[in-house]
């Protein structure tokens, strides 16, 4: 039980408010898995965000003192993460990825994909980071992979789509913060759907084709999603839920692909925990499945040819 009360009165340091915030989250069995994975990190993420304080504190702070009136701010944070089950990043209204921040609300899926990994290293070696002009994100959500991959290749252009007019709101917020509206175009389209005239679009006398689509699509089977704790539950449903095997939308994206992508050009998508059930689907496609430093699985690195075996 929460005691918010003495809290304020009895807690005086930084480290005693994360400490306290890790222990109110043990006690109510939070889940997590939206930035952070223990009660430890989840709280120091808070208390740092609520007191205006960069990730990397000195361990020396850890012993400052916390004015009063800071420290109600900071346990009133601390204890909407349990009453609300609300993830961290909805309640901050800020979410990290690929070393940058995003805004994230309720409209979105909270960015954690590990494909932040591969476009921090260019995409290499799947592909010549000095052939890339075009990159197609689907399914942009908060239009994260859209931003770091605009950062990281900053010549090419991005197109992000998404089915979300709500999604493609908070994607707009996270493009202007980076003031990357000249480099990264929104779209609303259902997968390609939306796509269809600009592909007939002549570029040089080519058709518009992408060098890199990249895409955290919905992948969350039936049961998965039954089974959500409610942390998962406050995202949206459309961004999460992808039919009794979790492959209703990666199985277009590997239907339509190899239209949209150059000739020397990658598909990756993140598919987490429905890998088995689409290496059994699809037993003639040799997908590669890149190993993450910092954690995650599930994401598949195809090229246009090896597509043709669909």
């Amino acid at each position: 039980m929460i005691f918010a009360d003495d809290a304020i009165e009895e807690l005086r340091t930084l480290g005693d408010l994360v400490r306290w915030g890790a222990s109110c989250f043990q006690e109510a069995e939070l889940t997590y898995g939206h930035g952070t994975d223990n009660s430890m990190d989840e709280a120091f993420n808070l208390v740092r965000h609520a007191l205006h304080l960069p990730h990397d504190i000195p361990a020396y702070m850890s012993s400052c003192n916390i004015t009063k009136a800071e420290r109600r701010k900071v346990i009133q944070l601390l204890t909407d993460r349990v009453m609300t089950r609300k993830p961290g990043p909805y309640l901050i209204n800020e979410a990290w990825f690929a070393g940058l921040t995003f805004y994230v609300d309720e409209r979105v899926l909270i960015p954690r994909s590990p494909i932040s990994e591969l476009i921090e290293s260019r995409f290499e070696p799947w592909i010549d980071p000095s052939h890339v002009h075009r990159i197609l994100d689907l399914c942009t959500g908060s239009g994260c992979i859209a931003v770091a991959c605009a950062m990281t290749y900053p010549d090419a252009h991005v197109d992000a789509t998404d089915v979300s007019d709500a999604a493609l709101e908070v994607a707009s917020i996270n493009v202007e913060k980076y003031a990357l509206s000249d480099q990264i175009q929104l779209i609303k389209s259902d997968v390609f759907d939306g796509l269809k005239s600009a592909q007939e679009i002549l570029i040089e006398g080519a058709k518009l084709q992408y060098d890199i689509i990249v895409s955290n699509p919905p992948y969350v089977n039936a049961q998965d999603m039954a089974a959500l704790t409610e942390e998962f539950r406050h995202e949206p449903p459309l961004a999460l839920a992808a039919g009794h095997d979790g492959l209703d939308i990666v199985k277009r994206i590997l239907q339509q692909a190899d239209e949209f992508l150059a000739p020397d050009g990658i598909l990756v998508v993140e598919v987490g925990n429905s890998y088995p059930e689409l290496i059994e689907q699809y037993p003639q496609l040799p997908f590669v499945w890149p190993e993450f430093v910092k954690g995650g699985h599930g994401v598949f690195v195809l090229t246009k040819d090896q597509l043709k075996n669909i």
